[in-house]
């Protein structure tokens, strides 16, 4: 992948698609089609300062790179970035490119609750996933919402507009946040898919030797396995059995420990160690929090 180009500012990005100055330097909507690019202009990785929502369609051609995962143009998807974070287009011509970006510098958000709350929406943090599908009528009440911030930005300032922009930009958070939910569940079969190679990375996982070499299996790991981010994975679990993938690995190691107790003559701390715990009192904490019982309690009720 190329060096991302840095975009450090709203008024920068404004310079580099070839848009009027913005009229407020922290916030910005604009559709693709205000964009004046070069006709051939390609569009590779970049990485910017601010928060990024954007909405496109009907892409002649081209693959968006979003975190592992590539996309075809044929329906609209919606994609969150935060600062820092990088997106990859691959032969992408803006031209013919339908829909919107909304730029958010965190400044913007300052003394709001939404600056701590922005944060906590884990598809900020979807780096490597799919990206929001929108059905028309969700398309719907997601333009609306954009074209009341774009009024507001138009509209001369006075002391009411940052808090109604503030307040659009967290309606428009939260409707998104459903709509995601309605996408893990609607996506039952891709979703039981992804269920089913967890179950298995698991399975193999505690079948060799990797849990007395690299310890438990974290989120992390998991989710690269999967070519997930940790945050979709969680939120994709959560929705489907209530459980996070944290507590997804927990279970296994309790159902393993159960199997190891009842099983054979292994001291506890010999138990511990073997899954991988560095002290074996975290074994224990953790083994009567989801047991009820401690190991040794358990252990006995089998003589």
């Amino acid at each position: 992948m190329k060096t991302p180009v840095k975009i450090p500012s709203i008024n920068a990005l404004h310079q580099f698609l070839g848009l009027k100055k913005p009229l407020n330097p922290l916030v910005s909507v604009f559709g693709f089609d205000d964009i004046k690019l070069e006709s051939e202009t390609l569009l590779n990785a970049f990485t910017t300062d601010f928060y990024v929502i954007a909405l496109k369609k009907d892409c002649a051609g081209g693959k968006f790179k979003y975190g592992q995962q590539y996309y075809d143009f044929d329906e609209g998807i919606m994609y969150f970035t935060a600062p820092n974070q990088v997106l990859q287009f691959e032969d992408i011509l803006l031209n013919g490119v339908k829909g919107f970006v909304l730029a958010v510098h965190p400044d913007f958000l300052y003394n709001y609750p939404l600056a701590v709350k922005i944060k906590e929406y884990g598809y900020f943090a979807y780096t490597a996933n799919e990206a929001l599908n929108l059905s028309e009528k969700e398309e719907v009440s997601i333009m609306q919402i954009i074209e009341n911030i774009g009024r507001e930005i138009q509209d001369n300032m006075d002391a009411f507009t940052q808090d109604l922009l503030v307040n659009n930009i967290e309606l428009l958070l939260k409707y998104c946040d459903r709509y995601y939910s309605r996408q893990f569940l609607t996506r039952k079969k891709a979703n039981h898919d992804l269920l089913t190679k967890l179950e298995e990375l698991l399975d193999d996982y505690f079948k060799s030797d990797k849990l007395a070499e690299k310890g438990v299996p974290t989120v992390q790991y998991m989710a690269s396995e999967l070519c997930l981010s940790p945050n979709y994975l969680s939120d994709m679990l959560r929705i489907q059995t209530g459980q996070t993938t944290q507590q997804h690995i927990q279970n296994r190691v309790i159902e393993k420990a159960k199997e190891l107790l009842s099983t054979t003559s292994m001291s506890v701390s010999e138990i511990a160690y073997y899954l991988g715990f560095e002290h074996p009192q975290s074994f224990h904490r953790l083994f009567k929090n989801r047991a009820s019982l401690s190991p040794l309690e358990f252990r006995q009720s089998f003589n």
